[in-house]
């Protein structure tokens, strides 16, 4: 959408609730309207909207505009939040819900936040903080500042204070979606996430897709989880999934779940053409994940810490992708015999003694990079499977 101001809204707030919420992104709908208040000759130089997100990683969002640049978006992790939280202006608008204004052409030995100095050394004059009550009950907080020589004046204080309500309207609807899409992704996975944010929600709803399967389980976890105490568990376990986790992410593949100890995940296959690249693609993202976690062994047996095994397990083939489970608490998930092929194909890692294994439909594309150890039977399969490992790993036998 492009940000210019829409001449045919009579008032900024008109074009708030007409325009504004139309537009493709918080950037453009904060650029769109400072560009009309500063036409109709309000002198912004610097604008921000400020929000608190709920996401593992984020703890706020900041978008700001200023004049001559336009509008950007930045994201801020916990430690940099809470490090200035303390003393910055949008917790006390939070706290109160009243707007802060500070003169910047006084003393600046008078100065009750640090934010003030770097307002100052920008050549502003003035700095209004007001709240964003938003209709979910959350409450995000806005910024403006001038570099006027006399600052704002009481009637265009009053002209900000007045869109307020119309801005928190647009910033809300958006604000509420964002945490939709962060969470549906977080949880579920960026792919999966999107579809069921678009509408694929009914019980059954789905597709058959061909994707190379990736399976990683943690050995001996039920051993440990009785030895060590809770929150060492759930470090562990987050310190091994995070080493799984980031060589699929990397190299384009998604994570569907997290299953106690183990972990599936999916390189969709485009289609017949791109089988090939993806087998190849999921082998790298393993290969990757066993480098991590030989660095990471190497750093927990220097600690003394007993180092983490597994067996990862690689297969190719149809799954059905989509919504199961009861009327009222729902997974989106792959079902379907391949799947069933490459949790049995898992369970072959420790009796052959190896932490990978694949299926011969998926070592078929990679060529040297895997060797067959032959055929094995497979529990619930009538016939026996060629499975192919890693070369160079016949001694990594792991413990019983």
């Amino acid at each position: 959408m492009d940000s210019l101001p829409d001449s045919s809204a009579t008032t900024p707030t008109d074009w708030l609730l007409r325009v504004g919420r139309l537009a493709d992104t918080a950037e453009d709908l904060l650029g769109g309207l400072c560009d009309l208040l500063v036409a109709r000759g309000l002198p912004l130089e610097r604008v921000g909207i400020h929000g608190r997100v709920l996401h593992p990683q984020v703890a706020g969002i900041r978008f700001l505009w200023r004049r001559g640049i336009g509008s950007e978006e930045t994201r801020y992790g916990y430690d940099t939040v809470e490090s200035g939280w303390e003393t910055s202006p949008l917790r006390t608008v939070y706290e109160t819900g009243e707007p802060l204004r500070r003169r910047l052409t006084g003393n600046p030995a008078d100065d009750d936040y640090p934010i003030m100095a770097e307002l100052r050394a920008e050549g502003l004059t003035d700095y209004l903080v007001a709240p964003l009550e938003q209709p979910s009950g959350m409450r995000q907080s806005s910024t403006w500042a001038t570099r006027h020589p006399n600052g704002f004046s009481d009637s265009q204080i009053a002209s900000i204070l007045g869109l307020l309500p119309a801005l928190a309207a647009c910033t809300d609807s958006r604000s509420q979606r964002r945490l939709l899409k962060g969470l549906l992704s977080i949880y579920l996975g960026p792919s999966a996430g999107a579809r069921v944010l678009a509408g694929t929600i009914r019980r059954g709803e789905g597709q058959t897709i061909a994707a190379a399967i990736w399976l990683v389980d943690l050995r001996d976890f039920t051993a440990t989880s009785e030895v060590l105490p809770g929150p060492e568990l759930i470090a562990l376990l987050n310190e091994y999934f995070e080493l799984m986790a980031g060589p699929v992410e990397d190299h384009g593949g998604e994570i569907l779940k997290f299953i106690g100890d183990a972990m599936l995940a999916i390189f969709p296959i485009a289609d017949d053409l791109d089988r090939d690249r993806a087998c190849r693609t999921a082998l790298a993202a393993a290969k990757k994940a066993l480098e991590r976690l030989d660095e990471a062994n190497a750093a927990r047996i220097a600690r003394g810490d007993r180092p983490m095994e597994l067996g990862l397990a690689l297969h190719t083939g149809p799954v059905m992708y989509g919504n199961i489970g009861a009327p009222e608490r729902l997974d989106f998930t792959v079902i379907g015999p391949a799947v069933n092929l490459t949790a049995r194909i898992c369970g072959l890692c420790r009796p052959l003694g190896r932490r990978l294994l694949a299926s011969a439909r998926f070592a078929s594309p990679c060529g040297s990079e895997l060797v067959s150890l032959g055929f094995h039977p497979l529990r619930g399969l009538a016939t026996d499977q060629e499975v192919f490992a890693l070369p160079g790993e016949e001694g990594r036998q792991m413990e019983g």
